[in-house]
């Protein structure tokens, strides 16, 4: 029962990835290759690079998440930086490459010089993972090889053309995480005290700064719906998967094992639909009639 996945991007949403994955694996599924975006690309290079979902899932634990998000020398204009992170992509990637990876694997970013979507699937794991979370204006953009690059979510919320040129001919899970085009949009506030000290996060609430940060992540959001839309009804999938992560905030602190545990009460809903889909009926359909 081969498949591919392509993981969406919604920050600490993320975590329910953790949940599809092992429920996966429980359910007998061999995953032979990821494409992710933003948090997705993160999670599928840390599974592709061999670590078990409940390995995932205990080194996002054993973070904290009020050091993350510190200035570092090198960091271009953003509100937060990348310094916790990069300490942590040094902890347990290092200097591994795309090339190490036990199953193929590649993540999305948009160069803000071209405009144009890249897809990263060569070099080091770490600069991929840096260049796909890198929220425009929120987090630093990420200099490699000429581009300037920012959160592959941008242009590719749900990275399913990406899955599909890692394995041709393989049904594709595409996990996604931002909320239905009909959903009322929820307020952005600075998280406290997540991302920054809790006397700062206080002042820059009364100030500008915070509704505009509001709006902006409003905006984003508005945008990442209707492209998430569009993109699944062209490249449609054979099967989706939408946790119930609609509550959390990208940038919230979380428990992460009951979001994880969202993700894995989603896929076991979809069951019946990717047991159709890996069947040899299914994939047979699919070479006759294409994608439904």
């Amino acid at each position: 029962m081969d498949i591919s996945l392509a993981l969406g991007g919604g920050g600490a949403k993320g975590n329910a990835h953790i949940g599809v994955l092992r429920r996966l694996g429980k359910e007998g599924y061999k995953i032979r290759s990821i494409a992710g975006t933003s948090f997705g690309g993160f999670v599928g290079i840390l599974y592709a690079a061999g670590h078990s979902p409940q390995e995932i899932q205990s080194i996002f634990e054993s973070v904290d998440q009020r050091q993350l998000y510190g200035h570092a020398d090198g960091d271009g204009p953003s509100l937060l930086g990348f310094a916790g992170v990069r300490r942590l992509m040094d902890k347990i990637l290092g200097e591994k490459t795309f090339a190490d990876l036990r199953i193929p694997c590649a993540v999305t970013a948009v160069d803000v010089k071209s405009g144009t979507e890249v897809s990263l699937s060569k070099g080091r794991l770490k600069d991929a993972v840096l260049a796909t979370i890198a929220l425009p204006g929120i987090f630093p953009p990420s200099q490699w090889n000429g581009w300037e690059l920012v959160d592959g979510g941008v242009l590719n919320p749900v990275p399913v053309s990406v899955a599909r040129i890692l394995s041709p001919g393989l049904p594709v899970l595409a996990v996604v995480l931002n909320d239905p085009m009909d959903k009322p949009l929820r307020t952005y506030k600075i998280p406290i005290p997540v991302i920054i000290p809790r006397s700062i996060a206080e002042r820059l609430a009364r100030i500008s700064l915070a509704q505009s940060l509001d709006i902006f992540l409003r905006a984003v959001d508005v945008s990442t719906r209707a492209l998430s839309y569009y993109r699944l009804e062209l490249e449609k999938p054979e099967v989706i998967v939408r946790p119930k992560v609609h509550h959390i905030s990208m940038l919230d602190k979380v428990v992460i094992a009951e979001v994880a545990q969202l993700g894995e009460d989603a896929l076991e809903e979809v069951l019946p639909q990717l047991k159709k889909a890996v069947s040899w009926q299914g994939r047979l359909a699919k070479k006759l009639f294409g994608p439904n």
